[in-house]
This record gives structure tokens, C-alpha cells and sequence, in this order.
């Protein structure tokens, strides 16, 4: 009784239309809580935001006040009428800020809920497609976001340089004792880490730029209306400069798996093709005409590097005693580890059609 007096006092912090009526959990998510709460007629999803991880709730926001705002003048630019619909309303609090921290301490934000929309956890070609299409209009309306480039609300996030260097830190100090017996698995990731460094490389030498990302493509941060049609992209903590080609990796990475990310059996897991045909289809349909042609060369790259870099943050858990990421079983880091090496390898194995199909999709 106690929390929900909390989250009735907070909602009311916020520039909503009446009084709070009702407040109910929404959704599973891993970092933020989120609330359905209703408003007089309106409802509203209310956030706590996890600034354990996000350290800098201002910037944060500044961050999505930013992007959403230059979003909504692109959708009033080309006609869109219901753009509520299209792009996350920020709903400020009664002191007019983007934000509101109580009493203990606790940050929250609210924005406009989007009735009559979905999500999916699973995706087929079709809807990889429409995910391509949203993602790619995502970055190509933020291509010329004005101003100083935006915060970095994790810094180094995808920065596969600075992840090696953790990894070895943890390899040298086996604090768990695990390493003698995972030192091959320790060598296979050695054996790619200077291919798998070249992102960093390009863009010291100025060839590789960066751009806004979402930084987290997973096809649950897209809703759908009840069609199947796209409504916006969603999830926008860490929408923040970083490479094209990792956004379109992370969506492959998570959406083209035959298996799952902890699947126990490696012989579940291999690379989708015609959802990574899908993808790159929608996504270049909408992102070619902004895209040089060093990121279009290495969006295939993307996929095999985001794989990479995820394989090595759940081998670096395993080695540190997973500390980070949430286990269900004693080796689950282990298990997790072996399923996007797999997966890799997969890749690997299919990465000249993959690059076939990009260089397809882009017209070239």
C-alpha cells in the first residue's frame, strides 16, 4: 500500500489532464519500472529510471527532449496528422522540468501511453522488413539533428576497444578461478579481437563517422499498431552517437537467431537468413540515401561485430563471478557465452551472401 501512495504522489507531480484514477505495473522491462496510469480520460506510462545505470538523469532527458522534439517537427513536416501516435510525448512535471526525483531519492519521467499498439519478442521476414523501415527512418529523420552531438548516456556502450580491455582485465585476474577451463574459448576470442577492433580504427582515421543511434534495436523497442502497420520506435535511454553499423548488428544479433541468446543446445543456433534479408531490405530502403559508402560496405560487418562484443561481455561476467548480468543457474554466463559464439560462427560461415544481400539491398 505504501508503494502505490508513493506512485500516486508521484504521478501527480506531472502535468497530467485530472486526477489520478489508476496506476498499474506495464510491462517486464530489465532496467526501468513502468506504470500505466490513467489521468482523468488520459493514459500515461510512468517511469522510474534506473539512474544506477544511468548516472545522468538531466542529460537524459535532454537527450530525449531533444530527439523526440526533432522527430515530431519532421512527422508536422510531412503531414503526419495523429503524431502522438508517431513519436514519445514527453509529459513535463508541474514545475515544467523533464524529470522528477522524490523523496527517496528515486528519478522518474512520464510520458504519453499510445493505446491500440503492440510488440513483439519473435519477428518473421515480413515484420524484420517493416523493423528495417522503422529503425532506418529512425536515424535517417535524426541524420541532421542540430546542435552539439548528444550526451553519452553509457559511455564507451559499444566501443568493442574498451570492451577488450575489461575482458583481459578479468582473463589476468581469473577472480572466479573459471579460466583453465574455458582458455580455448579465451583464444578464439583473441584470435578476431584486431578484426573486430576496426570500427575504432575507421573512425580515428575519419572514415567512419558517427551518427545518432538508438543503441538498443531489438524489435520490442518498435511498437505496432493492431495491423501489424509501424507506429514509432520506443526504449530511447540510449539514443546517443555511435556507428550505424552496430544499430544494424544489435537488430541482427537479437532478431535473426534461430535460437535463443541462453540456448543450451548450440545446435539450435544459427543465423537467419531471410530475416536478416528482411531487415536489410527495410532498412536500406530508408537509410541509403544518408549512408556513406564505407558504412554501407560494413553493415554486414555490424551484425558479426555486435555478436562479437556481446559474446565477450557475457564471458567477461563468467570470468569476474557474474556480477552483472542476472543468472538462473550456476553456468548461465557460460551457457549465454557459447550460444553468441555459435552464433558468430554462424555469421561467419554466412557472411559472403551477407554481404550480397546488402550490397543488393542498397542498389549496388
Amino acid at each position: 500500500m505504501e508503494e502505490m501512495n508513493i506512485l500516486h504522489e508521484v504521478a501527480s507531480q506531472f502535468q497530467g489532464k485530472g486526477d489520478v484514477r489508476e496506476v498499474k505495473p506495464l510491462g517486464k522491462g530489465h532496467i526501468n519500472d513502468s506504470y500505466r496510469v490513467v489521468m482523468g480520460e488520459q493514459a500515461y506510462v510512468l517511469q522510474r529510471i534506473n539512474h544506477h545505470i544511468f548516472k545522468n538523469v538531466e542529460q537524459l532527458q535532454q537527450n530525449i527532449a531533444r530527439v523526440t522534439g526533432h522527430i515530431r517537427k519532421k512527422l508536422e513536416g510531412s503531414g503526419v496528422t495523429d503524431i502522438e501516435r508517431h513519436v514519445l510525448t514527453l509529459v513535463p512535471t508541474i514545475d515544467g522540468a523533464l524529470y522528477h526525483r522524490d523523496h527517496r531519492g528515486d528519478y522518474w519521467r512520464m510520458m504519453l501511453f499510445i493505446a491500440e499498439s503492440k510488440s513483439y519478442d519473435e519477428i518473421n521476414p515480413e515484420l524484420a522488413r517493416r523493423a528495417g523501415e522503422a529503425f532506418g527512418a529512425f536515424q535517417l529523420m535524426l541524420a541532421d539533428l542540430p546542435g552539439e552531438p548528444l550526451f553519452e548516456t553509457i559511455p564507451d556502450f559499444h566501443n568493442m576497444e574498451v570492451r577488450l580491455q575489461s575482458f583481459r582485465e578479468s582473463v589476468d585476474a581469473d577472480r572466479a578461478g573459471r579460466l583453465n577451463e574455458v582458455a580455448c574459448l579465451v583464444a578464439e576470442i583473441e584470435a578476431r579481437a584486431d578484426e573486430m577492433c576496426k570500427a575504432e580504427r575507421m573512425h580515428r582515421e575519419e572514415i567512419l563517422p558517427k551518427r545518432t543511434n538508438h543503441c538498443d534495436t531489438k524489435v520490442n523497442n518498435i511498437l505496432f499498431d493492431l495491423n501489424d502497420e509501424v507506429l514509432c520506435v520506443v526504449d530511447l535511454d540510449t539514443v546517443m552517437p555511435g556507428y550505424v553499423l552496430s544499430d544494424f548488428g544489435d537488430f541482427i544479433r537479437t532478431g535473426a537467431n534461430t535460437g535463443a541468446e541462453d540456448d543450451r543446445n548450440p545446435d539450435n543456433v544459427s543465423l537467419d537468413l531471410e530475416i536478416f534479408e528482411g531487415y536489410a531490405n527495410g532498412y536500406l530502403q530508408k537509410a541509403s540515401s544518408f549512408l556513406t559508402e564505407v558504412e554501407i560496405e560494413h553493415l554486414a560487418f555490424g551484425a558479426k561485430l555486435l555478436t562479437y562484443m556481446q559474446t565477450v561481455r557475457f564471458f567477461t561476467d563468467y570470468l569476474d563471478g557474474d556480477t552483472y548480468y542476472k543468472i538462473a543457474y550456476p553456468d548461465h554466463n557460460l551457457v549465454r557465452t557459447k550460444a553468441q559464439f555459435k552464433l558468430l560462427q554462424s555469421m561467419e560461415e554466412h557472411y559472403v551472401e551477407m554481404q550480397r544481400i546488402v550490397l543488393k539491398a542498397a542498389g549496388r
